[in-house]
C-alpha cells in the first residue's frame, strides 16, 4: 500500500508545480563505461534523466529529494526471454485445459509486478497466446504495474513442433492448426503467420526451431522448419520491422535459424564450435537462459513434478545449458541476457547474474548484458539500458555492490520505471 500511495503522490506532483526528482547515489553503474563514479546527483525530470552531476547537488523548495547516497544505482535491468502467461507448478499441464484467457491475464498482472519489483524494467515475452500483449498494453496505459513489454504474442511453430498449441491434447480435440494459430508448414504460411503477429500487435517474431523442454512432445532437440521456411520469417520480419528470436536446442536446427538470420538464439544448449563461430560471422547474439536450464534439471529429479514426456528431456537438457555458455562466451559470441522466466518462479530473474559470472562473465559485463547490450538488441538504445542525460528515468539500487558481490542484484531496493518510484 505505501508503494502505491508514493506512486501516487509522484503522479499527482507530475501535474503541478514543475518540479524536479534528485538522486543522490552513493555509487553509479551508468551501463556503459567499465569504471564507477562516486556520489552524484541524478536530476530526473518527468520521465526522463535531465542531468548527472558530480556531488551530493541541493535540492530547491519543490524538488523531491531521494537518498540512495549509500546505495550502488544502476540503469533499470532488462530481462530478454519471459514468459507472463504462465509459471511452473506441478498442475502446469492441467490448468491448460481449466484457465481461461482472463485466468491467465489476471494471474500475468501479479507476475508483471513481481518482475518489476526485482529491478526488471524492461521485458521481452516470448510467446503466450496473445494475453501477454494485451499485458503489454495495459502497462502502457497505466493500468496495471509492471515493466514495460515487448511481446511475440504466439510463437510460431510447425506442426508438433513445441509451440503447437494443441500438442498432448486428445486427437478430436487437436484439429489442424495453422498461420493463425502460430503453426507453418511451408514459406507461405510463414509469410501469413508473420503478417498475422504483426496484425496482432505484436513487437517481434518468436519461432522454435527446435523441440523443446516443456511441450508434450517427445523430441527436444530436432530441427523443426527447413531453411525456406526460416528464410520466409526473417526476411517477412524485417519488412514490418520486426526483430526475431529462436527456441533452438539442438544444433541443426539453431544452425538452419543462424544462416537464415535470427536476430537472438534463445537456450542453445547443443551449440557446436562451428554454429558459436557462425553467430560471430552472422552477428548473432546468445541468450543462454541459464536459471531456466539449473531449475529444470533440478526439478526433473522429483517424481511427478512434470509430465511423462517432459521429465527425461528436462534431465538432459537442463544441465548442459550452462556448460554451452561458458564456451560460447570464451569463444566470443556476443551474449544477451535473458532467464526463461515462468519456467522457473517470476521474480527470481537476477539469479542469472550468478550463473553467468559462474560461467567466466565478469561482474561488469554481465549488467552490461542486462543493460546496454539488451537496449541495442531491442532498437531502444536511445532511450534505455544506461543512465545518461535524455534517457528515460529507469533506475534502479541495491544495497551492497554488486562488482563485489553479483548476488546484491537479488535483492533489488529501489526501483524507478519512467521518472516513477514502484519500490523504495
Amino acid at each position: 500500500m505505501k508503494e502505491l500511495l508514493f506512486v501516487f503522490f509522484l503522479l499527482i506532483a507530475g501535474e503541478g508545480l514543475s518540479q524536479k526528482t534528485l538522486i543522490h547515489c552513493g555509487l553509479l553503474i551508468d551501463g556503459r563505461s567499465n569504471s564507477t563514479q562516486q556520489q552524484v546527483t541524478i536530476f530526473v525530470e518527468g520521465n526522463r534523466i535531465a542531468s548527472i552531476v558530480k556531488g551530493f547537488a541541493a535540492k530547491a523548495e519543490n524538488d523531491l529529494l531521494i537518498d540512495l547516497s549509500q546505495k550502488t544505482v544502476l540503469p533499470g535491468l532488462i530481462d530478454m526471454h519471459v514468459h507472463f502467461e504462465g509459471e511452473t507448478s506441478k498442475d502446469q499441464t492441467l490448468q491448460r485445459f481449466t484457465f481461461n484467457e482472463a485466468d491467465l491475464a489476471f494471474r500475468a498482472t501479479g507476475f508483471a509486478k513481481k518482475t518489476l519489483m526485482a529491478g526488471f524494467t524492461t521485458v521481452r515475452d516470448l510467446g503466450g497466446t496473445g494475453v501477454n500483449t494485451a499485458l503489454r498494453n495495459a502497462v502502457n496505459q497505466g493500468w496495471v504495474i509492471g515493466p514495460r513489454i515487448f511481446s511475440a504474442g504466439k510463437a510460431i511453430a510447425t506442426t508438433g513442433g513445441h509451440a503447437d498449441p494443441t500438442n498432448g491434447y486428445r486427437k478430436d480435440l487437436m484439429g489442424d492448426p495453422g498461420p493463425a494459430e502460430g503453426v507453418i508448414n511451408s514459406p507461405d504460411d510463414a509469410r501469413k503467420a508473420v503478417r498475422q503477429r504483426y496484425k496482432d500487435g505484436a513487437d517481434l517474431i518468436k519461432i522454435t526451431a527446435t523441440g523443446g523442454v516443456t511441450s508434450l512432445a517427445k523430441d527436444g532437440s530436432g530441427p523443426q522448419f527447413t531453411y525456406e521456411e526460416l528464410r520466409a520469417i526473417v526476411e517477412t520480419a524485417k519488412d514490418y520491422g520486426m526483430h526475431t528470436a529462436a527456441h533452438a536446442h539442438g544444433p541443426e536446427g539453431m544452425k538452419r535459424a543462424v544462416l537464415a538470420g535470427i536476430t537472438t538464439i534463445e537456450h542453445g544448449t547443443l551449440m557446436t564450435e562451428e554454429i558459436m563461430d557462425l553467430m560471430k560471422q552472422k552477428g548473432t547474439f546468445y541468450v543462454p537462459t541459464l536459471t531456466a536450464g539449473k531449475f529444470v534439471g533440478e526439478q526433473a529429479k522429483i517424481p511427478g513434478y512434470y509430465h511423462p514426456l517432459v521429465a527425461p528431456k528436462a534431465a538432459a537438457i537442463g544441465p548442459q545449458i550452462q556448460q554451452t555458455y561458458a564456451k560460447a562466451y570464451k569463444r566470443g559470441v556476443k551474449i544477451a541476457f535473458g532467464t526463461d522466466a515462468g519456467v522457473y518462479f517470476h521474480g527470481d530473474n537476477a539469479k542469472e547474474f550468478a550463473l553467468m559470472v559462474e560461467g567466466g562473465m565478469s561482474p561488469m559485463d554481465a549488467i552490461k548484458a542486462a543493460t546496454i547490450v539488451n537496449a541495442g538488441i531491442l532498437n531502444m538504445s536511445d532511450d534505455i539500458g544506461t543512465l545518461e542525460p535524455g534517457k528515460l528515468a529507469d533506475i534502479v539500487a541495491t544495497d551492497q555492490n554488486p562488482l563485489q558481490d553479483i548476488r546484491a542484484l537479488e535483492k533489488v531496493t529501489f526501483v524507478m520505471k519512467e521518472g516513477v518510484v514502484y519500490k523504495q
